[in-house]
This record gives structure tokens, sequence and C-alpha cells, in this order.
């Protein structure tokens, strides 16, 4: 495998103009080759490419929102781009287009070195590494299973995990710290839910929480590093097609996007105090709490001690909330 060393990235990208204050800042795109002996290879830098400012007034499908050190990231799912700014006030043109070398990208996670974004439609992995002030698309991973769709870093592991939605995959990468190339730890699996629709999970501590995917009708809790299945909460058939589960103070907060018919109308969020109530109907719906509806609440965030919940089929995209002795409090439409 071919790695341009790490100075000559910057070096370039400094020569470029990528930390220039004019309206987009330069840097150079690197071209990743797959093959079947190596998932990502890297060649000679093409040409010099500028992040470009977004061209849209709004948000179509955004699905998530991230800050990585200083700056936030946002995909902008239905638009084939990820988006990054230094503020979530500005107008939605003012951010800057990360890449637009995707289609429809769910997520993005990073270590604070590295990136590492899931381009869900082609079934692959892009990783970007820092350079300078700018970004510099480093690997790709191809085949990455069938619609990779949720990534994220494991700090305590040091790892990346990143979810094949369809086939039940689970890809651990991880990041050599003295070249800061990414590679594939191992590939685990959950044979149940191959051919199971599940948009997310969820790490807490040792255990991993997948969500109900509209076909199976359960949560599945297992072990992070083993995939080892640990217990089971079946789901009614109206919440069944699950987006995300996060644990906030007391309650798991649930993101639902469809029933198990994939019908949008039962869109909502709940919540719960034992996931085992699920199975029998008992939990709150919380959706009126937010002054939104008719949508479809997608993943949620916390970013500095408040809670972000990316929302798509309404003109309220993403909400940003506190919670307070778990009270909702202090809702606001950001975009």
């Amino acid at each position: 495998m071919k790695r341009i060393p790490f100075i000559c990235m910057v070096i370039m990208c400094l020569l470029s103009g990528c930390t220039s204050s004019t309206q987009s800042d330069s840097i150079y795109e690197w071209e990743s080759i797959a093959s079947d002996s190596d998932s990502a290879i890297e060649s000679e830098p093409l040409q010099p490419i500028t992040y470009e400012k977004n061209t849209y007034d709004t948000l179509n499908v955004a699905t998530y929102l991230t800050k990585i050190g200083d700056t936030y990231f946002l995909s902008d799912c239905y638009h084939n781009q990820i988006l990054f700014h230094d503020n979530v006030t500005d107008a939605i043109s003012e951010w800057k287009v990360l890449t637009n070398n995707v289609h429809y990208a769910h997520t993005i996670a990073g270590d604070g070195t590295v990136l590492l974004i899931d381009d869900t439609e082609n079934n692959r992995i892009l990783v970007f590494e820092r350079a300078g002030e700018g970004y510099v698309q480093t690997q790709t991973f191809d085949n990455v299973g069938m619609k990779p769709h949720f990534v994220q870093y494991d700090e305590k592991r040091q790892t990346f995990y990143a979810w094949s939605s369809i086939t039940g995959e689970m890809y651990y990468f991880k990041r050599d710290t003295s070249t800061n190339e990414v590679f594939i730890e191992k590939i685990l699996k959950i044979d149940e839910l191959f051919g199971v629709y599940v948009r997310s999970f969820t790490i807490m501590e040792d255990d991993i929480y997948f969500i109900s995917g509209h076909n199976n009708e359960k949560i599945i809790r297992a072990n992070a590093d083993t995939l080892e299945i640990l217990e089971t909460y079946s789901v009614t058939p109206e919440i069944a097609g699950m987006v995300q589960l996060v644990k906030i103070q007391d309650y798991y907060y649930i993101t639902v996007s469809t029933d198990n018919q994939e019908n949008q109308d039962y869109a909502t969020i709940i919540r719960t105090k034992d996931l085992h109530s699920l199975a029998d109907g008992e939990y709150e719906d919380i959706y009126d709490k937010f002054g939104i509806g008719g949508g479809t609440p997608y993943y949620i965030t916390q970013i500095d001690g408040r809670y972000y919940m990316a929302h798509h089929r309404t003109s309220e995209n993403i909400v940003v909330f506190d919670v307070i002795n778990n009270e909702i409090n202090n809702v606001q439409v950001l975009y």
C-alpha cells in the first residue's frame, strides 16, 4: 500500500491555500483504489480541489449533526454531501462542503485526527485526515457490507465501529498512531440480523444495543467486543422500525421511523425507563413536547451538554433541546 507522508499533505495543502480566508479553501484530493487483496490503496495526489460553500439554502433529509474538536459536521443526506462549519448559528448556506462524493451518507465520526464517513448507497467507508486547517481524503474502503448506515468512535477502545445495516456485520476500524493509516481490525456478525434493516447501534460501557428493524421487532443487547447476544427486548409493531436508542438521564429515548409495515405515519419519538416494558406497549410518546410533528425524528447527538436531533420530512431539520431533571426544555429549531 502506498501512502503519502502526512507532512507532505500539510505542505501541499498549505501551498494550495488551505488556510486562506477567501470563500473557499484549497486542498488536494487523493484517489483511493480498492482491490480484492487490499481494501484501500492510495495513489499520487490528483489535482487541487477547493472547499466550496454549500449552494443550498435548506437541508434535504438531514440525518446527523456532530462536533469533532471545534468543528461541526452535518450530513445533508439527500443532497449527497457532508457539510462543516465552526458554528451552528450562521445560515446553512455559509457552511462548506467537505465532500459531495457520496450517495446518501448518514453519519460522521472522528477521533481528532481522522474522520470516517459512511457512504451508504456506495457500500463504502471514506477516511479523511486532518491537514493544516482542512481535511484530505486519504483512504476508501469498498465493499463494506450492504448499506453501511452508522459509524461511531468509541474512545475507551480507540475503535471506530461501522455497521452494515442489512447484513448484520460490524466492521471494527483502528488507526495506526504512527502513520495515521486506518485499517480493519476485524469483522463480526450477528447472524439473526442478516436481512434486517437496522439503522443504528448504541455503545454503553461494555454493551452494544441494536435497535429494532421493521422486520424483526426486537432490540438486541450484545457484548461490544464479541457481539455475543446477551439479551433481547421485544417491541410492539407500531414502533418496530426504529432509528436510534440513546440513554438520557433516567430514560431510554428512541426515535422511530416506521411501524412493522414501513409506514412513516408512525414516525415519532418515545421514551421509557425499562426496555422490557416496550413489549407491552408501555412507553411515553414525547413527540409533541418538541412543538413539531408530521416528520421523522432521526439521530440524536449530545454536543456541549445539549442534545441535537436531526428531523426530516418537514421544514424543521435540526432541533436542539435540553433535558433537565428528565424534563425536555429549551427546544429550538436551528435549521
